[in-house]
């Protein structure tokens, strides 16, 4: 062995099964919002959020549906990969930690979307309804990203 230990692969409800609550329910999360990418309705409620994005604004150059068909395609390739992770140990660890950077990255607009900030509630940390609060609610998706990832993945460590 190494003397960095190795990883071990694992599909996560082996552990413990009330992982499949959560891996479905992403699952369920990726499958929706990804299909919604595909209509002009949803193209149009993103493009701000990755208009605004340091980190996503090159998606501009396919235009706004052209950004949102390409989210969206993403999006329904981590739920294709999640659902392969419920048969498969690698595809476990795969797909969670595609789950887990997807929101890490959308809560970066948290800070560069212009109306997060509630300004007749004092500004900063208050937040609007829109986007504010309907972008926090990435931050308890990545911590189901992070418990499936870290139940999928067992380190051992050198002796």
């Amino acid at each position: 062995m190494s003397a960095l230990g190795r990883c071990e692969f694992r599909v996560a409800e082996r552990s413990w099964k009330d992982f499949a609550l959560l891996r479905w329910a992403l699952v369920i999360v990726f499958l929706w919002f990804g299909a919604m990418k595909f209509t002009a309705y949803e193209a149009g409620g993103i493009a701000p959020f990755i208009e605004h994005s340091p980190l996503m604004s090159w998606l501009g150059m396919f235009g706004t549906q052209g950004q949102s068909y390409v989210i969206g395609t993403i999006e329904l390739s981590v739920a294709l990969v999640l659902i392969l992770g419920a048969y498969h140990p690698l595809f476990s660890a795969l797909g969670a930690l595609m789950s887990a950077a997807t929101f890490m990255l959308t809560l970066t607009f948290l800070m560069t979307t212009p109306g997060v900030a509630e300004m007749t509630a004092g500004g900063f940390p208050a937040l609007s309804a829109a986007p504010g609060q309907f972008l926090l609610k990435d931050a308890v998706l990545m911590a189901a990203s992070v418990v499936l990832l870290r139940a999928s993945v067992r380190y051992n460590p050198p002796r």
